[in-house]
C-alpha cells in the first residue's frame, strides 16, 4: 500500500506537468496577448490593460511609445515617463491621461 501512494503521486505530477507549462505560456486569466479582454494590467503580457472609452471593454494593449497617450494603469515603454495626473481625483474622473516623454529628451517644455 505504501508503494501505491507514491506511484499515484508520480502519475498525477506527470499528467499535470504539461498543463502547468502550457499555463505559463498563455492562460485564460494571466499572460494574455494584445487584444484579449482583461480587467487589470497585471493580466497582460504587455502590462497594459486599456479601455478606449467608458462604453468599451478593456483589452490588453501595447505599452505607449514616445509622444503617445499613457495612463498610470497603461504605462510607457521602457525608459519613458508618463506625464499624467496621478492623483486619486484624476483616477476617479478618468482624467489621468498623459503623454509619454523621454526624461532625457530634447523636446522638454
Amino acid at each position: 500500500m505504501a508503494n501505491v501512494v507514491p506511484a499515484c503521486l508520480l502519475l498525477a505530477l506527470m499528467l499535470l506537468a504539461p498543463a502547468l507549462s502550457a499555463q505559463q505560456e498563455r492562460g485564460l486569466i494571466f499572460n494574455l496577448e494584445i487584444g484579449e479582454l482583461c480587467l487589470q494590467s497585471v493580466q497582460c503580457k504587455s502590462g497594459c490593460c486599456h479601455r478606449v472609452s467608458g462604453l468599451n471593454l478593456a483589452r490588453c494593449a501595447p505599452k505607449a511609445a514616445e509622444f503617445q497617450e499613457c495612463t498610470p494603469r497603461c504605462p510607457c515603454e521602457s525608459g519613458l515617463t508618463c506625464d499624467a495626473d496621478k492623483t486619486i481625483v484624476g483616477s476617479i474622473t478618468n482624467t489621468n491621461f498623459g503623454i509619454c516623454k523621454d526624461p532625457r529628451g530634447f523636446y522638454r517644455r
